[in-house]
């Protein structure tokens, strides 16, 4: 088989000419303002099960998204269909949407002179020159990796690997067009593991922008190994109030609860516990969370927000204290307050952490929890109360002594950040929040 075909930068002047020919279709059927976003993305992806090869796919996606604004009146629409015909429909369909809606003294483009200027080049294009039967081959090894870590694995659960290209480019009726190209890769292992009739299962998997920071497929799939046989004599415990630590795959998660809670979206329908928080102490005075969308080579990395805001560098958090919001241009006229460029979401966050990897904050912590892995989706934002299904490890003396399954821990958002003791500096470097281990001073853990 064939190498899929690359989507580059070259690519980018052709998008950048039809997001001009569809805003100028928008002016001329009467739209009083534009914004439109145009994309193309290019991907294989491999999957293997046992030995055998279960599935081969090539993705080739594209189209385009327009947003409309009749004065204050705003419609959209999209397409995956391309040319001139597909364009003057959706056109035409966002502008009858626009005209059955209420008007809305907020809706309507950022103001022209916030548009972003410059836009630095940020280091994210790095193509994998890979053949499906190349691709196949390092999943295979990945698995028999994990076959060969520990006699106990028994089957294995699917390993894949996906590398996906693509350019996006986003203008307006401002005038502004910006766009840029990226890659992303992964691999990943899940595997089963067997005793006294007893199965477990769980997994490992790494993501970067370029194949050549992906980890080793010996060291997925051993880790995979190692990680599912841990869970084997999994059991509950009693309920409880201890102490716990998230380990730095699900820290930047719990963490992340903060950012839907100081949406805009959120705020300005009063649905968060954090109305009117600004300026409060949420976290210890030692704890910063701040956004780095400029970094080079980031995984969420842009030089422009949704609305085409330049992205800048900002503390969420400072010294404990919460000292900005996370607001796009039609939120913060909805709160009266500035967009903080972050039409979108946030991009490169990072936490502050100590000196310490995570088996010194489980010493720290003496008896407790270390949660690995969590379920469900339990979490009240208006409230802030927290509650999800949890496995992991139970700790004494600072030491782990069997793997937790079953249980729920809980406790209220407030409370949790406020009491926590300590992060350590095993940073998950694939998240979009790079945290470390997270030790809290206490939860309920309900057990059997």
């Amino acid at each position: 088989m064939s190498r899929i075909q690359q989507l580059g930068p070259e690519t980018l002047p052709e998008l950048e000419l039809q997001v001009e020919h569809i805003l100028a279709e928008a002016k001329r059927q009467g739209a009083s303002a534009c914004e439109v976003a145009v994309s193309t993305q290019q991907g294989l992806s491999v999957g293997v099960r046992e030995r055998d090869v279960e599935s081969v796919e090539f993705t080739q996606d594209q189209g385009f998204s327009i947003t409309v604004y009749a004065g204050q009146r705003k419609g959209s629409a999209s397409t995956t269909v391309a040319g001139t015909e597909a364009i003057r429909e959706t056109v035409a369909a966002a502008l009858a949407i626009a005209k059955h809606t209420s008007e809305d003294e907020c809706a309507g483009l950022a103001n022209a002179e916030l548009m972003a200027k410059e836009l630095p080049e940020l280091d994210i294009w790095y193509p994998w020159d890979i053949t499906p039967e190349q691709a196949i081959e390092l999943a295979l090894e990945c698995e028999a990796a994990a076959f060969a870590a520990d006699t106990r694995i028994s089957k294995a659960d699917g390993t894949s690997l996906n590398t996906d290209n693509g350019c996006t480019v986003y203008g307006n009726s401002h005038g502004f067009i910006g766009g840029y190209a990226g890659t992303r890769h992964s691999l990943s292992c899940v595997m089963i593991a067997g005793q006294d009739d007893k199965m477990q299962r769980n997994y490992w998997y790494d993501y970067a922008r370029s194949a050549n920071n992906l980890a080793s497929v010996q060291s997925i799939g051993q880790r995979a190994a190692e990680r599912t046989v841990s869970r084997l004599g999994a059991r509950s415990v009693p309920t409880c109030e201890v102490p716990v630590v998230f380990s730095a795959e699900v820290a930047g998660g719990f963490l992340g609860h903060l950012l839907g809670a100081i949406a805009g979206g959120s705020l300005y329908r009063k649905t968060t516990f954090l109305v009117d928080a600004l300026g409060e102490q949420l976290f210890p005075d030692w704890f910063t969370l701040d956004e780095r969308p400029l970094l080079k080579g980031g995984l969420d990395s842009s030089a422009f927000d949704g609305d085409g805001l330049a992205t800048y560098a900002k503390p969420f958090v400072e010294q404990g204290r919460l000292v900005s919001y996370m607001l796009s241009t039609y939120s913060g006229r909805k709160l009266g307050m500035p967009s903080t460029a972050n039409a979108g979401g946030a991009r490169n966050l990072f936490v502050t952490h100590g000196e310490h990897d995570q088996a010194a904050l489980l010493k720290q912590m003496g008896r407790g929890l270390l949660v690995t892995e969590l379920m469900g989706q339990g979490l009240n934002l208006v409230t802030g109360d927290y509650s999800r299904g949890a496995g992991g490890y139970w700790v004494e003396n600072g030491e782990i002594q069997y793997p937790v399954q079953e249980v729920t821990i809980a406790g209220n958002l407030r409370d949790l950040y406020r009491n926590i003791q300590a992060i350590g500096n095993d940073l998950d470097m694939r998240s979009s929040i790079r945290s470390g281990s997270i030790l809290l001073e206490k939860m309920t853990v309900a057990g059997q």
